[in-house]
């Protein structure tokens, strides 16, 4: 026998079997099969096949008046092949007609609905199928006007909650409250961010992660599914990935799935993309300006006033753990006071007002610039980039440039390039090599700490130093070759 199939789903509400039963008009009558009030009818169709399997979607009252049940029907097995391909179907109900070919419902069709738990329904002469299928359509438009409705409210106070001073609990705690179920929000990092709602079981809980999980962005460039459904024992679980491809993830878990549910659980996640953005606040569209006006030419000294006075610092950060995410860098960025921050694959650069100490953070790395003017941002973007690299090798928390005079100001800058260009000539074509000896000399010839910071295998920074050795034509263990490479390195 064929495997059960899954009803083919109108987009309308089904109705109820009770609801069905309870209208006095029809005078229905359920003689055999389950009582379960979540029995639901997605319409009704007529048929007088002895085989209706073929012919049926599933969700189904089947209507027949038994023009098909052959005289011996009752002492073979018909009435059980007729009602088991039904239930394969995916019939809801079976409604028998009185009139014109039998007076009763035969006892053998009642037995067999009994055995195979479909509902059975006793049709009294006085009502037509036509009727019957008539009531199941205005049940369903009344169902579906109750449902718009619904939406329509949830709509409404979803966007109530949006303009609320703490919007994003808000919008959570009423999607919660108008699905009867728990709404909770994922970050990038795939740590819950908030939530809201009555507190689900553990499995529930970790299900609703696993399943946030399949809309998150994977980092590989494809495109992933915008949303994804399932279900834990009694429980429906559904998520949403939010905005353009940030991270965010919206999942909810609920005991019952309505058809309009699918309509709010979207609008709220429409909402909370556009909260979980970039709030474009007085300061945001300063930023906007400056960055429109760098765009178009202008200076950094002449957009700087409209992020802030003074000097300024750049920061390069690396987290300890894992690569870091937006989540994670505008929270280093609110910690070091800026809103200026930079996501890269694996450093996070934040431009923080000079006025404002970095200090240590936890789980983070940092190489911090000297304090500059803001003509000077690339060269400061620099300076952060080797503190940052020192900072790493030497694993300490936190390494700032060093700003005191020394010789080196003693020549004049273009002098000092020039002879930088000269010295380090033979290594022009190989910035690995150039970027190598830099490291090297930084960390005193450590070849462990140099392969930690460049992130490569200790032979390969062996290779690399005898390489520049042999194209400088010079012997590195000389301390006054060293001094002199590493001025020059300062200056290229």
């Amino acid at each position: 026998m064929p495997e059960t199939v899954t009803p083919a789903v109108p987009p309308t509400p089904p109705v109820p079997l009770s609801a069905l039963l309870a209208r006095e008009d029809l005078a229905l009558r359920q003689i055999a099969g389950p009582a379960d009030p979540s029995i639901v009818i997605h319409w009704a169709h007529t048929s007088e096949m002895a085989d209706p399997y073929p012919y049926l979607l599933g969700g189904e009252l089947l209507l027949t008046a038994g023009v098909h049940v052959p005289e011996a029907a009752g002492s073979g097995t018909y009435f059980d092949d007729y009602v088991s391909r039904i239930v394969a179907a995916g019939g809801a109900a079976l409604g028998f007609g009185l009139a014109p070919v039998h007076d009763t419902v035969p006892r053998a069709l009642v037995a067999a609905c009994e055995r195979y738990g479909l509902p059975l329904l006793e049709v009294p002469p006085q009502t037509t199928f036509s009727g019957v299928a008539r009531a199941v359509w205005q049940l369903m438009a009344q169902a579906r006007l109750a449902e718009l409705r619904r939406v329509t409210e949830a709509q409404q106070s979803l966007a109530s909650a949006a303009a609320r001073p703490d919007p994003v609990p808000s919008v959570l705690r009423q999607l919660a409250q108008r699905l009867s179920g728990r709404a909770v929000l994922y970050g990038p990092d795939g740590t819950e961010v908030a939530s809201a709602g009555r507190e689900p079981g553990a499995g529930v809980r970790q299900a609703l992660t696993d399943l946030a999980g399949v809309v998150r962005p994977g980092g590989t460039g494809t495109p992933g599914p915008t949303s994804a459904t399932d279900t834990l024992g009694d429980t429906h679980l559904a998520a949403y990935a939010l905005g353009a491809g940030e991270g965010f993830v919206l999942a909810v878990a609920s005991a019952r799935r309505e058809p309009g549910d699918h309509t709010i659980a979207s609008v709220a996640s429409v909402l909370l993309s556009l909260l979980t953005g970039e709030h474009q606040s007085g300061a945001g569209a300063a930023r906007s300006s400056a960055l429109v006006r760098l765009l178009f030419g202008s200076a950094p000294e002449e957009v700087a006033p409209l992020l802030g006075e003074g000097g300024w610092v750049v920061v390069h950060a690396r987290p300890e753990a894992q690569l870091p995410d937006a989540v994670a860098a505008s929270a280093l960025g609110a910690a070091l006071g800026s809103p200026l921050v930079d996501l890269g694959r694996e450093v996070v650069r934040v431009l923080v007002p000079g006025a404002r100490e970095p200090e240590p953070q936890p789980g983070w790395t940092l190489g911090v610039s000297a304090a500059v003017e803001p003509r000077e941002w690339p060269a400061a973007d620099t300076q952060a980039a080797r503190a940052l690299t020192r900072a790493r090798a030497t694993r300490t928390p936190l390494v700032r440039h060093g700003a005191r005079p020394g010789l080196a100001d003693l020549v004049p800058p273009t002098d000092a390039e020039a002879h930088a260009r000269t010295l380090l000539a033979p290594l022009a074509a190989r910035p690995e090599l150039t970027e190598t000896l830099r490291n090297w000399l930084s960390l005193h010839g450590s070849w462990d700490r140099t392969a930690v910071a460049l992130d490569v295998h200790r032979n390969t920074v062996r290779q690399r130093i005898a390489r520049c050795a042999a194209l400088l034509d010079t012997d590195l263990d000389d301390p006054d070759v060293r001094m002199e490479l590493w001025f020059a390195l300062r200056h290229s």
